[in-house]
């Protein structure tokens, strides 16, 4: 039996290859012997988001625990991860467990879980269900239904959705926004957004707000390569001030302005800090992961906010965000989450705050990202993740151990951080990060400069040299 191993969101897996319903069977299983040994009468909220076989894994999952003598409180339709980690807190659960592969190709799909503060569950508590993962299940799930369960009492539905909507309508001016002169578009990539943004803003512009289990081919991140026609529709009504876009399961964020432009998660993170200290008047720790843009810590400086670097993995910052006042907490692949909310990634909550910025100040999204500037600087930055062979992967990274590169092309090394992968400074604002994938043949590559053209003169004097040294 293939062993199975958690990531920095989860467990994953290609859809009839790995992720089974025997293998999720085991998953659930370990996290119901895991529960057990904390508490003796425990609950756990289970959702699923729009991939395939969402509803049937999520069934196997809720057997699983209800069998394992936990109350489950199963969703009554597809939920976003926000919506299960939002339901944990509400319901007073012991833990979450979402059925969803989040941003991943539609082939897969993966099973993540929520502590009951209402974000990732910590790494040493995975480690430990990890530990506790059978080979195989010793339950009987065909002798069970859910029917027979909910008449029982052992599994409850509930609905995420709603409880999702009025915690929204309690912590926004929602109607400062729908009667805004201001128009507004959303993209849920055909993830699990979908009926919450049409729910709370039925007038807006919407796209890809339709079930569609294979998402179109097309995974759904919300990178700029993957909302191409959520660019053109921006760029073609000429009346749009700004667009939302959210990932598969609805917790990772980017942003549109009017020209169809469009805004990853470091402006957006920056925008947040500015929007939140300036103009609310809040304040505490930022926390940002390694791959962030340098500017936040220009934007700490000049607000006085302590800031702390951590490694990818929003659990990282979650981890923080138990322990200490964090105003925000982000990371560069759009996860951010924001103080007076759960510690959690939710790509929908931080839109509307970016919504609320622009209505409550009257300005555009191109001015209050003028504003970012003002303060650090105009920049840009690129991702681009390398599909190599393992032997070339294994060299760069060792030759990364070794310090074995000292410039990239006409960019000289002054400084190398090595949290997480190597992050390779040429001056305050500028630097080129290598971090190997742990699961793949992937390096994925990242550069900041003060343009887009720097960035990628940046990553492809990076490529020429890790390709042929």
């Amino acid at each position: 039996m293939n062993p199975i191993k958690f990531g920095t969101d989860g467990w994953r897996a290609v859809i009839a290859k790995d992720f089974t319903v025997n293998n999720v069977s085991r998953v659930a299983l370990a996290t119901a012997q895991w529960l057990g040994k904390q508490k003796t009468k425990s609950s756990i909220v289970v959702g699923y988001d729009c991939r395939f076989g969402g509803l049937m894994f999520a069934e196997v999952v809720a057997k699983i625990l209800a069998l394992s003598g936990i109350k489950v409180f199963l969703s009554d339709n597809f939920a976003s991860t926000p919506m299960v980690s939002l339901g944990v807190v509400k319901l007073k659960a012991d833990l979450g467990v979402v059925v969803t592969a989040s941003h991943n190709p539609p082939l897969y799909n993966g099973y993540k879980l929520k502590g009951a503060y209402g974000g990732p569950l910590l790494d040493d508590d995975i480690k430990a269900i990890e530990a506790l993962i059978p080979d195989s299940c010793h339950l009987n799930l065909d002798n069970c239904s859910v029917e027979n369960l909910v008449d029982s009492g052992s599994i409850q539905y509930v609905d995420l959705e709603t409880i999702y909507c009025n915690h929204i309508e309690a912590h926004f001016d929602l109607q400062s926004i729908r009667d805004s002169d201001l128009s507004f578009a959303f993209d849920a990539m055909y993830g699990s957004g979908q009926n919450v943004m049409r729910r709370l803003f039925p007038d807006i512009t919407f796209m890809h707000c339709e079930y569609n289990p294979g998402f179109d081919g097309v995974p759904p991140e919300p990178l700029l390569k993957n909302l191409t026609p959520f660019s053109q529709l921006i760029k073609l009504s000429e009346n749009i001030d700004c667009g939302l876009a959210v990932d598969g399961d609805a917790d990772r964020i980017a942003l549109f302005d009017h020209e169809g432009q469009y805004i990853d998660a470091h402006h957006i993170i920056l925008l947040l800090i500015h929007y939140l200290k300036k103009y609310k008047g809040q304040s505490g720790k930022v926390a940002t992961a390694v791959s962030s843009t340098v500017k936040i810590a220009k934007m700490c400086k000049h607000y006085q906010l302590p800031l702390e670097i951590v490694p990818i993995g929003f659990k990282h910052v979650c981890a923080l965000m138990l322990k200490e006042n964090i105003l925000v907490g982000g990371e560069e692949s759009g996860g951010i989450s924001v103080a007076g909310h759960i510690p959690e990634r939710d790509g929908i909550w931080n839109g509307l705050v970016v919504w609320e910025f622009m209505v409550k100040s009257g300005k555009s999204l191109r001015d209050i990202i003028n504003e970012v500037y003002d303060i650090v600087g105009p920049f840009a930055f690129k991702r681009s993740d390398l599909k190599i062979e393992p032997d070339l992967k294994k060299r760069i990274v060792n030759n990364c151990k070794n310090n074995v590169y000292s410039a990239f092309g006409p960019y000289k090394v002054v400084k190398t951080e090595t949290m997480d992968g190597f992050k390779y400074y040429f001056s305050d604002n500028e630097w080129f990060m290598i971090r190997p994938s742990g699961t793949e043949p992937v390096l994925r590559t990242y550069a900041e400069s003060h343009s887009e053209e720097g960035a990628a003169d940046i990553l492809k004097a990076g490529y020429e040299t890790i390709m042929n040294i």
